[in-house]
């Protein structure tokens, strides 16, 4: 897979067997970042943000219900995004749990995937 600059390999490397294990994924360059998708939509989506004098980077994905108000309102790392009804964005640390990476990505792929692919699923 190619690398990107604007986002730490760390990441990506973290990010990309999470993605690549659930069923007919695939990353590709978004406009900013990268992100991985089911078809033609998008469940993730990794890019840096400026944040003061530094860059921040963060992951947006789906959560339905009431993960979504437990997500949100926990504040530091997680925060509702700018756009949609339930997106949420998680910022990067370097003490970031991968383990619940995967559980978020996984419950994020299950809100825009059709049920037969839902179904094939491993569970976390």
């Amino acid at each position: 897979m190619p690398e990107y600059e604007d986002v730490p390999s760390w990441i990506l490397e973290g990010l990309r067997p999470i993605c690549a294990g659930l069923p007919e994924t695939y990353e590709e360059l978004a406009w900013v970042g990268v992100r991985w998708r089911i078809r033609k939509r998008t469940f993730a989506h990794v890019r840096p943000v400026p944040a003061e004098s530094n860059v921040t980077t963060l992951i947006q994905f789906r959560a339905a219900g009431e993960e979504f108000h437990v997500l949100t309102s926990m504040g530091f790392p997680f925060s509702r995004a700018g756009w949609g009804t339930d997106v949420v964005n998680m910022v990067f640390t370097p003490t970031v749990d991968w383990s619940e990476v995967r559980e978020l990505l996984t419950d994020s792929y299950r809100v825009l995937a059709p049920a037969n692919l839902v179904r094939l699923i491993v569970s976390c």
